[in-house]
């Protein structure tokens, strides 16, 4: 079903309404290509049928995960040996937040 074309008054009360302020020699330009979308979007709605399941993708995905498990990993000492400040084993890193009195 074909929808209604847009008018300039039309994407003029949209750019309105999203607080957007087009210049009116812009509107016929963006009135063609907001009909554009909405004649692709009418388009895809054509084609959807009852006997076709909604979905989200066209073919079926599975996520590829591996097991979970406790492996080795680097020692404090390891981790700090780059850092650029450390202080009581931890990272010294700059105050970012003033203390709240």
């Amino acid at each position: 079903m074909p929808h209604e074309h847009l008018t300039t008054g039309d994407v003029a009360h949209l750019a309105h309404l999203a607080r957007i302020d087009l210049p009116a020699d812009s509107l016929p330009h963006y009135a063609a290509q907001l009909d554009a979308i909405l004649d692709a979007v009418s388009r895809v709605g054509e084609v959807a049928a009852d006997d076709v399941p909604p979905m989200s993708h066209p073919q079926d995905i599975a996520n590829v995960t591996r097991p979970d498990a406790v492996r080795p990993g680097i020692s404090r000492e390891q981790a700090l040996a780059g850092a650029p400040s450390v202080e009581d084993d931890r990272f010294r890193v700059p105050r970012i937040l003033e203390e709240a009195e």
